[in-house]
């Protein structure tokens, strides 16, 4: 039976050994969410985020525009956060609605204050082997769960199953650095189980629950980044947790595994942030 990796029990460590950090310093690091419109689950995840943020000493605010908010107001309102010397991070939480181009949004954030890693500079000393102001959220904290597990990465065949920017892509590029041999696959990828059965580490993050027991070899590492509500209503990964968890050597939960990660990995690339631009 697979080891489980406790995305949770992580987080408290992380954030336990965060707001010491921070307990040395006399200013406090503000973090800036904009969120828009009145997505329910966007709404638990940013209030979420708020609640962590304040319980380690980092200023939160939420700035809550209607779904209606024109680009150019948003955008303004990017530059002006920019501009102030107390805004330590900026996030805008994705999705955004369809008028507004989320390419334009996301360039418009400084890369300094880009605590999500997404900004097109940042992006890019990602891509090529520089290091950026900071490293996405999720892909930084499966590294982050690989690593407090001892689980090398290094010589292994890591395949990716979801190519988002968010995830799959930035997790290859920081896989690769750590030299592992890296298959990234996706909705058009054909005989998708023939390559993921090569996998020694496999990490899948699309949205739905599509790896199973036929998918992967004996002893593989498997991180489940998916996150959706069966037809019970129970909260679900990528990963058929029942069928894989007695082949795999290690697995995440889902809830309990990335997620938790992602967060405490939010208020590490705040605090870096902060320590790099405003101390």
């Amino acid at each position: 039976m697979a080891i489980i990796l406790d995305g949770k029990s992580l987080r408290e460590k992380i954030l336990t050994e965060l707001k010491a950090r921070l307990e040395k310093y006399d200013k406090k690091p503000t973090l800036v969410v904009i969120l828009v419109g009145d997505n329910p689950a966007s709404k638990i995840y940013v209030n979420n985020k708020k609640k962590t943020a304040e319980n380690l000493g980092i200023n939160s605010i939420i700035i809550n525009y209607p779904a209606d908010i024109s680009e150019k107001v948003l955008l303004e309102k990017i530059q002006e956060l920019n501009e102030d010397d107390q805004v330590t991070a900026i996030l805008v939480q994705l999705p955004l609605p369809k008028h507004i181009n989320k390419f334009k949004v996301i360039n418009a954030i400084s890369p300094q204050k880009d605590v999500d890693g997404f900004t097109p500079e940042n992006a890019g000393k990602l891509f090529t082997g520089e290091k950026p102001y900071v490293y996405p959220c999720t892909p930084k904290g499966i590294i982050r769960l690989l690593d407090e597990y001892k689980i090398p990465i290094e010589e292994q065949h890591a395949v990716i199953v979801g190519r988002s920017n968010i995830v799959g892509k930035p997790l290859a590029q920081m896989l690769l650095q750590r030299n592992a041999t890296v298959t990234i696959c996706h909705s058009r990828t054909k005989n998708l189980s023939d390559i993921t059965k090569t996998a020694d580490i496999l990490v899948s993050a699309v949205g739905g629950k599509i790896i199973g027991k036929n998918m992967i070899k004996p002893n593989c590492v498997v991180i489940d980044v998916g996150i959706f509500k069966d037809e019970n209503g129970k909260t679900r990964g990528d990963v058929n947790f029942e069928e894989v968890s007695p082949l795999a050597s290690y697995i995440s939960p889902v809830p309990g595994g990335v997620g938790p990660m992602t967060i405490a990995m939010l208020m590490s690339n705040t605090v870096e942030l902060f320590e790099k631009n405003h101390l």
